[in-house]
């Protein structure tokens, strides 16, 4: 017997594979990629330009995260040949690779595949080529934490938080001491005395000082601080991580959530579109594995019930807003709620609620 939260998650799986999951070219056995916009272009030219432009590697690596989460929620088979062709996709369409020049790119695909686990053959080769270009991007430059991307001058809490995360989870001694650094950075660094809050980088000068510090507190920054703290708090169990995902939890209700605790919309599509759903697979996580923490729960379900009632309705299931605060439209050419950033974060949190409800949170 199924519950709400289950039935919710899983139709918004079937919604968004319905529209966005296809194979790479539209044609290539064995793979499968998500397309970035539905609906498709009505025009054969617009199509065909769609199949080899803006493609988006990090929303990819959500998208496995999301399928992942359905796994887990209700293994099947044909999922878990979906998985495996997602990790096939990404890396064709990556021209063969597993990297690119994005940090905080590799490190979310990297925490997908990990999770992914023996349902993917390349695993360990993914994890080996994403590890080792991670552990490469530490320097001491800054204060230390790794770089956003390539040849930049930018340090922040999108690369630096999932990476951690990553390296916690391989098991290795080393990686465990490098994400315990990560994190300290993050908090000596980006988190916001004031506010409580952890903003999004720094930028350095040649000398490797800080220059300038990029202040806006995006909800996924705040989620992915949370879960470096969680993963070392398990790992390492020195009370500085169950204190800080404390105090970022607090900080987060108190500064960017409704009274009512959900929480609010920041951006009307694109990446923006991804970064509550992040804010809420960790708010997830501390509320099964620290339920003493505060207000995570309530976040999580105040959140949900606020998307699912004001979805949108449509032939292919369910379509949510970019503001989980408001009524979603239906996905239309030019709508944040044809991207599939915006779906997968709809997809994140009721998946998240789904596992509340099976662990005896919710």
């Amino acid at each position: 017997m199924t519950s709400p939260w289950t039935d919710r998650a899983a139709a918004a799986e079937r919604a968004v594979t319905r529209r966005y999951l296809h194979r790479v070219g539209g044609v290539l056995p064995a793979t499968r990629i998500g397309r970035i916009r539905s609906p498709r272009p009505a025009a054969l030219r617009e199509r065909a330009r769609a199949l080899v432009g803006p493609w988006h590697y990090w929303w990819q690596a959500h998208l496995l995260d999301c399928l992942v989460d359905a796994q887990v929620r209700a293994p099947d088979r044909r999922r878990a040949a979906a998985i495996a062709g997602m990790v096939r996709g990404v890396r064709v369409r990556n021209l063969g690779r597993w990297t690119n020049d994005y940090y905080d790119d590799i490190a979310w695909f990297g925490l997908a595949v990990q999770r992914a686990g023996v349902r993917v053959r390349s695993r360990r080769g993914a994890l080996d080529a994403i590890t080792a270009r991670i552990r490469a991007a530490h320097t001491p430059a800054g204060g230390g934490g790794i770089w956003w991307r390539r040849g930049d001058d930018f340090k922040n809490a999108p690369a630096n938080g999932p990476a951690a995360i990553l390296l916690a989870r391989t098991g290795s001694t080393d990686d465990l001491g490098t994400a315990a650094a990560l994190t300290d950075w993050m908090a000596a660094t980006l988190v916001d005395p004031a506010s409580g809050l952890v903003r999004d980088g720094v930028r350095l000068d040649a000398e490797g000082a800080v220059r300038e510090v990029a202040g806006t507190t995006y909800t996924y920054c705040q989620g992915v601080y949370l879960g470096a703290c969680l993963e070392l708090a398990q790992r390492e169990g020195d009370a500085r991580w169950h204190d800080r995902a404390a105090a970022v939890l607090a900080a987060t209700a108190r500064g960017l959530a409704e009274p009512s605790g959900v929480i609010g919309g920041y951006d009307d599509g694109g990446d923006g579109g991804l970064f509550n759903g992040i804010l809420a697979r960790y708010l997830a996580d501390a509320a099964v594995r620290r339920p003493r923490l505060p207000h995570a729960r309530d976040l999580v379900l105040a959140s949900a019930e606020s998307v699912w009632e004001n979805r949108a309705d449509t032939a292919a299931g369910p379509a949510f807003a970019h503001d989980w605060r408001r009524p979603a439209r239906r996905p239309a050419a030019g709508a944040p709620e044809g991207d599939l950033s915006v779906q997968l974060s709809g997809w994140m949190l009721l998946e998240a609620a789904a596992r509340l409800e099976r662990t005896g949170v919710a």
